[in-house]
């Protein structure tokens, strides 16, 4: 019976989860109440309160269950130690790019963290979780910079910083027009052209 139960109750959660998701994509996560994620859910609110202690933990909750395309970035960069510098970068953007054009639910996450979410005073969480991610993915992408720099004897035509903000903003924005028309272009041949005309202007060589 207590077995039937957790089972009930992380069924429960899941569905919760799942409503959130739909929701929060439909109609934006500041415009959707916890009554309504357990309305459609089928569920009580206090069933919402028993797993989750208010929007922002149900928000990144919802998070947790995919690896977005940065953070799957940040694990490839972590655990690759053997690879080049540029390789390393190079590798670690098509990775999200492919996860994002072809898996639904990441998709779907990443377009209701990116697109749907304000950060109000409920969701001040949702923000500093997204600033965390994406100043390690900074800190992993200059200093892969800075070392293919000095592999290869140059100095680079913006610090290792701007370097690195600039890469950032331009795969996010990239991302982000693309999710609004996805029909537009093909992300990842597009994503991989872009990327390695950015490093060339850098003044970086590619990397067999």
């Amino acid at each position: 019976m207590v077995r039937r139960t957790k089972e009930d109750a992380l069924a429960t959660r899941h569905r919760l989860l799942d409503a959130a998701e739909i929701l929060f994509l439909a109609k934006g996560v500041s415009h959707t109440s916890l009554q309504d994620i357990a309305r459609e859910a089928e569920a009580t609110r206090g069933a919402v309160y028993w797993h989750f202690k208010d929007k922002a933990d149900l928000f990144n909750a919802m998070m947790d269950r995919v690896t977005l395309p940065l953070e799957a970035s940040l694990e490839f960069l972590a655990h690759d130690e053997q690879a080049q510098p540029l390789t390393h970068i190079c590798s670690a953007t098509r990775q999200a790019l492919v996860r994002i054009a072809t898996d639904p639910q990441t998709r779907r996450v990443f377009e209701v963290a990116t697109l749907k979410v304000e950060y109000i005073d409920e969701l001040q969480a949702i923000r500093l979780r997204h600033l965390r991610v994406r100043n390690s993915f900074l800190e992993q992408i200059e200093c892969s910079l800075r070392t293919a720099a000095l592999s290869q004897s140059i100095v680079l035509r913006l610090t290792p910083t701007a370097a690195a903000q600039g890469l950032h903003a331009l795969i996010d924005g990239l991302i982000q027009n693309w999710l609004l028309d996805k029909e537009a272009f093909d992300l990842v041949e597009v994503g991989e052209q872009v990327m390695n005309v950015y490093l060339a202007g850098l003044g970086l060589k590619s990397e067999s």
